[in-house]
């Protein structure tokens, strides 16, 4: 704290910062919680015959927010890996990544750097249908791209080493970047993958289909079960809270740092009020003590010089002859003084 007993600068900067940051991880809980929320008040549906009559008696022949499990099967054509052979799917992702060593000027140190220079991601049109039994019934899924959750298998994985000089050393050392290589990715969504499928199920002209929902409600396309992605959300959200938890505590706990410090100044500036007064006061009690004893009353008048100096007690002890203690002149006679 400054002088005038204000927090100072950094102190008030430090609380703000830390408020903002728990202001903010607040937020990402709450909203990661009304996610668990959603997916624990989802519909389970099974993917049978009966899903059509279940559509059909819902309201706008809709189910808001439900979960499905099926198999990817696509409608007419397929992606074919282009590094993996007999290797089909519907959704395809490629992806090339620049790897690098960065100089950092802080630290004195390399670190690592990853940049994606190109990814190109194709799809095409697929049906979740069951595990087992018979295939003529089939959930169209819509938008697998809007997901927030897809699971895409790697099938390719390759690095390629950059190949450097003698001089290209040198002028990486120079410059403060190294390339280290591109990886190259490819990733699937294959035909045959068990996938668990959450968002808006609706009947369409007969036909059945998974699209996003709305109401901001998670689009999740996974492959695991459902009680397993439940259970990822919940850990989420166990997360935040207690990201949540530690930053409020730490700012509750600088607050009342700096409310105890500014209590403590108010009671020093009250101590130091109540101290001035106690001297003014015992000043005012001085000039009526005996010169003397320092306790008694003045309640003597000397004459003939009138100074008003002493007690009777102190006046009776002074050696004879008798003089002023303030003067020194001979005291001829001395009259009782009474403070009313």
């Amino acid at each position: 704290m400054d002088a005038g007993g204000r927090p100072s600068t950094a102190q008030v900067i430090l609380l703000a910062t830390s408020s903002a940051v728990t202001a903010i991880l607040y937020a990402i809980y709450r909203q990661k919680s009304k996610v668990v929320h959603s997916l624990k008040g989802a519909k389970k549906v099974t993917l049978d015959q009966d899903l059509k009559s279940i559509l059909m008696e819902a309201p706008g022949k809709c189910v808001p927010y439900a979960v499905i499990e099926g198999v990817v099967r696509s409608v007419k054509e397929t992606l074919n890996s282009q590094f993996v052979e007999n290797c089909k799917g519907v959704v395809q992702r490629l992806t090339l990544q620049e790897h690098k060593m960065v100089w950092n000027r802080t630290t004195h140190l390399w670190n690592n750097y990853e940049k994606i220079i190109h990814q190109r991601t194709n799809t095409a049109a697929f049906d979740l249908v069951p595990q087992e039994g018979a295939a003529d019934v089939a959930v169209r899924v819509m938008k697998p791209l809007d997901a927030s959750e897809i699971s895409l298998e790697t099938v390719y994985e390759k690095f390629h080493p950059s190949v450097q000089t003698f001089t290209d050393v040198i002028g990486h050392y120079i410059s403060g970047e190294r390339p280290k290589g591109i990886q190259e990715t490819e990733e699937m969504l294959r035909v045959g993958t068990v996938l668990t499928g959450v968002g808006e199920l609706v009947l369409d002209n007969h036909a059945i289909k998974l699209q996003p929902p709305k109401q901001g409600m998670r689009y999740y396309l996974s492959s695991q079960d459902f009680d397993s992605l439940l259970q990822k959300q919940v850990s989420h959200v166990r997360l935040w809270k207690i990201l949540t938890a530690v930053f409020g505590f730490a700012t509750c706990t600088l607050l009342l740092i700096l409310l105890h410090k500014q209590y403590r100044r108010h009671r020093e500036k009250q101590r130091l009020r109540q101290l001035s007064e106690m001297c003014a006061a015992g000043g005012d009690a001085a000039s009526h003590t005996c010169v003397i004893c320092l306790s008694n009353i003045r309640s003597c008048v000397f004459l003939e010089c009138g100074h008003v100096c002493s007690c009777d007690k102190c006046y009776q002890a002074l050696p004879k002859p008798h003089k002023c203690p303030i003067c020194r002149r001979e005291i001829t006679r001395v009259v009782p003084l009474y403070n009313s």
